[in-house]
């Protein structure tokens, strides 16, 4: 009988621990899938707000670009405009320049013009007193001849240094217009170079904002 009994009180023990053993795997089975579950519905969470990040940063993104894409249009056309401005300036400045090279060069036709017309007149008045002197005495034309020789050749000597003169100063006139002519070149250009450079700054200015920004997102 007492055999019986301990081979009873074994079988119910073992019973027992397999029971609760089995207990506690359904336990840890049940535990490991709300877990699963818990990590799963976590990871899927996770996965949506990563979605909207993306959703907004593409929208970010595409609003960044119409910005600086009329940013763009803007520099591009604020210079394009600075240019023209530039040309129209350049244009009237050289028209001015011809301008005054044409009435610097009608100034000294016109004032050679009455040289010419100068000595004309002094060589048809040596001819007049030529003729009127050989009528004369022979006395009182050598008297004559000799006082309007002189007087001819005062003239002469009055007249062409007012002409050197007036040609020397008209020489540095045109030498002062071409200097002129030729700042205005040099500006222009230097106006030019300054505006590409200006442009070429903007330009990676923007660039450089632009890749900020994304490195910062």
């Amino acid at each position: 009988n007492f055999t019986n009994c301990t081979a009873v009180i074994l079988l119910t023990f073992q019973t027992n621990v397999l029971t609760e053993l089995r207990k506690w795997k359904l336990s840890l089975v049940e535990h490991h899938k709300l877990q699963m579950k818990q990590e799963k519905d976590k990871h899927a969470a996770h996965v949506r707000q990563l979605s909207n990040e993306m959703e907004n940063l593409k929208e970010l993104l595409h609003t960044y670009e119409i910005s600086i894409g009329r940013k763009d249009e803007v520099v591009i056309t604020n210079l394009t405009q600075a240019l023209e401005r530039q040309k129209e300036r350049v244009e009237l400045m050289r028209k001015f320049t011809l301008w005054r090279i044409q009435h610097v060069k009608a100034k000294q036709e016109e004032y050679a013009n009455r040289i010419a017309d100068r000595q004309f007149r002094t060589a048809l008045m040596k001819k007049v007193w030529a003729a009127w002197r050989s009528h004369s005495e022979e006395k009182w034309k050598e008297k004559v001849a000799k006082a309007c020789q002189l007087r001819a050749e005062d003239v002469c000597v009055q007249l062409t240094n007012d002409y050197e003169a007036k040609i020397a100063e008209l020489t540095a006139t045109l030498e002062q217009t071409k200097a002129e002519i030729m700042r205005l070149h040099s500006e222009r250009e230097q106006y030019e170079d300054t505006m590409k450079k200006a442009f070429m700054r903007g330009v990676c200015a923007l660039n450089l904002e632009a890749m900020t920004m994304f490195q910062g997102k």
